[in-house]
């Protein structure tokens, strides 16, 4: 059967606006390189962009140990949007999928499409797992939350509160926002993982693969295999339930954009 969706490049503006318009996260990836609209009979149906996040290189070294491994190696998906009547349609997502998957292959030389599933924001990466990407593990990621506005702070948004922090610590510099600072300024640590998903693009990427035995035998996750931990104390976390996000508060975050087609790769 034909498929009812045209992936094509389209104007980075055009695509920033869909995505703080539909999507739940309005910040957007730093690096990104391609911004492309998922298009069917209606017109513009969503976004999708490609490019890296805040350590292109280590990213992939971490997931494929090897020499010749660089930057170019795979892609990353940033941001994924629908417009609200195809979210949630997971077969609509399965075919946007396969069409972009085509895009890649056909207009890069990439050897992995690469992404993350946003546990802490319930997510399991659904979609991904019905277009045939294999999953490769987990890794615990922490956020903030106001606890008054239920903004979400991301650790790399949070560059003024680490330096309000550090002098409140008395400190030069810290990395981290300690728990005696958080609770002063009514912010919550938070917990939670973030699923891999990797999809080889040819040949030599599924051979490449098949050298990692590490990654064979994994169950795709589910709704229950979701942890959510705040912090009560230093050192200390507890188990919770999904927490809710104010994704249209920006009193910490801050937006960032970039184009840039040839991150450092050292």
């Amino acid at each position: 059967m034909k498929s009812r969706y045209i992936i094509s490049q389209m104007d980075k503006q055009e695509a920033i606006e869909f995505i703080q318009k539909f999507h739940y996260s309005k910040i957007l990836p730093r690096l990104t390189r391609y911004y492309l609209g998922v298009y069917d009979e209606t017109g513009l149906a969503g976004v999708v962009t490609l490019g890296w996040g805040t350590q292109p290189l280590q990213t992939i070294k971490k997931i494929l140990h090897r020499d010749e491994v660089v930057t170019e190696t795979y892609i990353e998906i940033g941001k994924m949007c629908f417009s609200p009547f195809k979210n949630g349609n997971a077969h609509s997502g399965s075919q946007i999928m396969s069409e972009v998957m085509k895009w890649v292959k056909k207009n890069t030389n990439h050897l992995f499409l690469y992404t993350l599933a946003d546990g802490i924001m319930g997510k399991c990466g659904y979609v991904y797992q019905a277009s045939n990407f294999k999953y490769i593990g987990t890794f615990e990621t922490s956020v903030y939350r106001d606890i008054k506005t239920g903004e979400k702070i991301h650790p790399r948004s949070a560059k003024t509160l680490l330096m309000e922090n550090a002098e409140f610590e008395g400190k030069e510099k810290v990395f981290w926002l300690t728990h005696d600072f958080c609770e002063y300024r009514g912010i919550e640590k938070i917990n939670g993982i973030m699923f891999r998903y990797i999809y080889p693009l040819s040949k030599p990427a599924k051979k490449m693969l098949k050298k990692y035995p590490e990654y064979d035998g994994l169950h795709n996750p589910k709704d229950g295999d979701l942890v959510f931990k705040k912090r009560v104390e230093k050192g200390k976390f507890v188990k919770i339930p999904k927490p809710d996000f104010n994704m249209n508060v920006f009193n910490h975050n801050f937006q960032k954009y970039s184009t840039e087609s040839n991150p450092i790769q050292k």
